[in-house]
């Protein structure tokens, strides 16, 4: 029988590369099964179990840390709230470092005059970051029920009249809004964002949720019954995604979580690749850290064999990166034809034109099926537009893979970093911010090194797709085409940096 390769080290090449592919298939094939659990469950919305005689006492938090472009807009909406003023507690949680304390403290002055319970707590240092902000602000918050929001949303009116009646049930713990996105085409990156985040709100999160599965706070636009946050046993630090390890926490506590799929609080997404980068950073790193704290636990627990299940690949899907990673570096030389099967194996036999059709469907197709059925529930007037993004969709996915490999490898070797907030600018009467603006006490996480190893990983590809061009190989020219995301990622960070040394260059020449 023909060998599958010419010597032992294409062998070896060969199934670590396939055994690569087959585990990233395997993710797709989670999406797939996502998409079916929504058909299944679509028509299971959640109900109230009953409404209140009387509004009960409501603390809303508003963590904050250097949000003076913001914080004007989120409490014009926070204090627009249809809800009674003796019913509802409004808690700034500010740890900021710049002149925001001061422009809370006026606003907490002006609604204070309009017969409103507000309060500035501010804290001098960040100990425990958001959790440590939310954990001080519990320990004084009046009401019975917490609504966090984050800096850069902007709740609706109806948003606790809505929320409220799922807590007569009393094993409900939370209460999770979807999200919406205020700036959703105010760019390419903004659009992939929103579409990124839709499939995660409108199919994962829905799916999780009313399948039995277990399913996370996603940190602002949701309400907490506090003595539920103390009975799993409150905000720690140990980690930089502090509500997902309180979600996993109070769900095998037996709590109940509730998520309105129907019901979006809008919400800013970053406009530039710093910010992003820097909000994946955090998010996949934290995703990591709780699950080296949680995933033995869950399985130790007496939670269902498919929450149990779900919750693995929930929190270990980043490791996903890891295996992109490993995957650019076996594809090189496969794809520069250096090492290649042969005989019954090769690329053009039918077994391995069958066995690269079914990983490409799983690893690439199963990915945008998911995104588009995404788009179907969030805007089904408008669906066929993620179509022409799909492409820039998936180069987004393999263009993170650097950012995301390192905060994988960080949680992994336990290194602790800085919770690194996600740059937020409002909506400006006056347009678009300066650079200069933006840079003043807002920025984000940077890295010469990161955008360096895309450019690298960018121009490589660029070379191959080049000469699979040359070589009429148009089929491997389109399966690689997300590997050119690294071009996008790196050119974006390096457009990034390149402005702001102008812009300091320029404000340094004015003072000349």
């Amino acid at each position: 029988m023909t060998s599958l390769a010419d010597n032992w080290f294409d062998i070896c090449w060969l199934c670590a590369y396939f055994i690569v592919l087959i585990g990233m298939a395997g993710y797709g094939c989670h999406r797939l099964l996502m998409v079916a659990l929504y058909i299944k469950h679509r028509k299971d919305v959640p109900q109230p179990k009953a409404q209140w005689e009387e509004w009960p006492l409501v603390t809303v938090q508003l963590p904050m840390f250097n949000e003076k472009f913001v914080v004007e807009g989120l409490l014009k909406k926070v204090t627009a709230i249809d809800y009674p003023k003796d019913k509802l507690e409004i808690q700034i949680l500010d740890d900021s470092t710049d002149d925001t304390y001061a422009l809370c403290c006026e606003q907490v002055e002006h609604y204070r005059a309009q017969g409103f319970d507000i309060v500035c707590l501010h804290r001098t240092d960040r100990t425990g970051y958001k959790a440590g902000a939310l954990e001080a602000a519990d320990a004084v918050a009046k009401g019975e029920f917490l609504l966090i929001l984050d800096a850069d949303f902007r709740p609706e009116p109806d948003l606790l009249k809505t929320v409220m009646p799922y807590f007569t049930d009393e094993k409900v713990a939370l209460v999770q809004t979807r999200w919406g996105h205020i700036n959703r085409n105010k760019n390419l990156l903004t659009r992939l964002q929103s579409i990124f985040l839709d499939g995660h709100f409108a199919l994962e999160q829905t799916c999780r949720n009313r399948s039995g599965r277990f399913f996370t706070f996603n940190g602002t636009a949701g309400v907490w019954r506090k003595c539920a946050i103390v009975d799993a046993g409150g905000w720690e630090h140990d980690t930089i995604t502090e509500d997902m390890d309180l979600s996993y926490r109070a769900q095998m506590k037996g709590w109940r979580f509730v998520y309105l799929n129907d019901y979006v609080t809008p919400a800013e997404l970053p406009e530039d690749m710093d910010g992003f980068k820097a909000q994946q950073h955090r998010w996949t790193k934290g995703c990591i850290q709780v699950c080296r704290k949680m995933l033995f636990t869950i399985w130790r627990s007496n939670a269902p064999f498919k929450a149990k299940m779900e919750a693995t690949t929930h929190l270990t899907c980043n490791y996903s990166y890891l295996a992109l990673i490993l995957l650019c570096f076996l594809v090189m030389p496969i794809a520069a034809g250096f090492v290649s099967p042969t005989g019954e194996w090769q690329w053009e036999s039918p077994r391995m034109i069958a066995l690269t059709s079914a990983l490409f469907f799983f690893a690439s197709v199963a990915v945008m099926q998911f995104y588009v059925v995404a788009e179907m529930i969030v805007r089904p007037r408008r669906w066929y537009m993620v179509f022409p993004l799909m492409i820039p969709l998936l180069a987004l996915g393999v263009g993170m893979a650097v950012n995301n490999a390192k905060a994988v490898l960080e949680a992994m070797c336990g290194q602790q970093s800085e919770f690194v907030r996600t740059p937020k600018f409002g909506e400006s009467k006056q347009g678009a911010l300066s650079i200069e603006k933006r840079e003043a006490g807002y920025k984000a996480l940077k890295s010469v090194l990161v955008p360096t190893l895309e450019l690298l990983f960018g121009l490589f590809f660029a070379a191959i797709e080049l000469l699979k061009l040359l070589t009429g190989d148009i089929a491997s020219f389109f399966f690689m085409l997300p590997f050119l995301g690294f071009f996008y990622t790196s050119s974006c960070s390096f457009a990034r940096l390149w402005d702001a040394r102008r812009q300091r260059r320029a404000a340094a020449a004015k003072t000349v």
